[in-house]
């Protein structure tokens, strides 16, 4: 039984629309503030103490402390009644779109553009260099495609990270801290070492990212349980234009040297890989990348569990009531919001619709 229901009242604020997903700890629902509009509240699943919610709300404040646009915003932290009892919340910005494994998979059998894949790989890198920053350093311990989430806005796609609840301040004098987070994206000292967790580990997981945007597989060889333990891990990968022609020397580069191994050898954190891909961004040939894309390479998007197979009928129906409502612009939001959950389920539609979908984020009827 879920926490709350649809249509349930938080205070004079808030109304639940729908539920949109649930981890171990907490689930998340989008729900309506009656002068913002739509936000996404995140309700944990715990009861506890007044001291243990606020233990457990160290996440908002957290969040509200790094503050970056590649960060997910906190608008508000309570406690609200359930029917298993009260339990702690915070509400945070809605991206229609949902997280990166969605954005990755909608794609289907083509890789993502590899411009797209560079630009959502650099903003998630500014976001958490900022929290590698801090003194002392925080970092994420759970870097996946799910906990960052994809949208549009009025500049184009932009990546935020969500999703703290693991994150950690490291030891000022040891600049680590305890291994947590999802076996498939830990670096491999991290996996043999319970206190191996660093800004390096971070890095490796955006790595371990990248390389499954630009190849549609993981960085090493799943060769059996032994794998999840470091074995394959301390190997480096193929490199990426063995897979995607359209990846070059310098990206491939990048990319390996984020997942080195040696975390003293790797990239030193997410604010330099930052800079390294801000640097291949700016020197770009677009033309060139673009002659070489072939469209007819087929991947495979299975490497993190089956894909939900592709809903033309229901795509097509959220873009024809995301194109009734954008007639008007005071009802741009929640159109834009529409197709963003159209593209998901149809890559066809994205290549069609982009580009009117980020004028919708402008305020521009089109």
């Amino acid at each position: 039984m879920r926490l709350l229901e649809d249509g349930q009242r938080i205070g004079d604020t808030y109304e639940v629309e729908r539920f949109l997903g649930e981890g171990a700890f907490a689930e998340v629902y989008r729900v309506h503030h009656h002068i913002l509009g739509r936000q996404a509240i995140k309700v944990f699943k715990r009861a506890g103490t007044a001291e243990e919610t606020k233990a457990m709300l160290g996440e908002a404040i957290l969040l509200t402390q790094i503050g970056h646009p590649n960060i997910v915003r906190v608008f508000d932290a309570n406690t609200v009644s359930t029917a298993h009892g009260t339990r702690g919340y915070f509400t945070m910005e809605y991206v229609a779109g949902g997280n990166l494994q969605s954005f990755w998979a909608s794609h289907r059998n083509r890789f993502v553009p590899i411009d797209d894949s560079v630009r959502i790989l650099h903003q998630i890198s500014e976001g958490l260099g900022v929290a590698h920053s801090a003194r002392p350093a925080v970092i994420h311990r759970d870097l996946t495609p799910q906990n960052v989430l994809v949208g549009y806005d009025h500049d184009g796609l932009r990546a935020r990270i969500s999703d703290f609840g693991l994150a950690k301040r490291v030891n000022p004098m040891t600049m680590l801290a305890s291994t947590k987070g999802t076996l498939a994206f830990k670096a491999p000292e991290s996996l043999l070492n319970k206190r191996g967790d660093s800004r390096a580990g971070d890095v490796w997981a955006i790595g371990a990212i990248a390389y499954l945007l630009l190849t549609d597989t993981l960085p090493y060889e799943d060769r059996g349980p032994m794998s999840y333990f470091g074995t394959q891990r301390r190997v480096p990968p193929r490199p990426p234009h063995e897979f995607n022609a359209d990846v070059d020397d310098e990206l491939d580069r990048m990319v390996l040297r984020a997942l080195d191994p040696d975390p003293a050898t790797r990239t030193r954190d997410a604010g330099a890989l930052a800079g390294e891909l801000a640097d291949w961004l700016a020197g770009w040939d677009r033309q060139r990348a673009k002659q070489a894309v072939n469209p007819t390479l087929q991947t495979s998007k299975s490497v993190l569990g089956a894909p939900s197979p592709a809903n033309e009928t229901e795509a097509d129906r959220l873009a024809e009531q995301a194109k009734s409502l954008a007639r008007q612009a005071t009802s741009l939001p929640e159109a834009a919001d529409l197709m963003e959950e159209a593209f998901n389920k149809s890559p066809e539609l994205r290549t069609e619709y982009e580009q009117r979908l980020r004028l919708w984020r402008k305020g521009v009827l089109a």
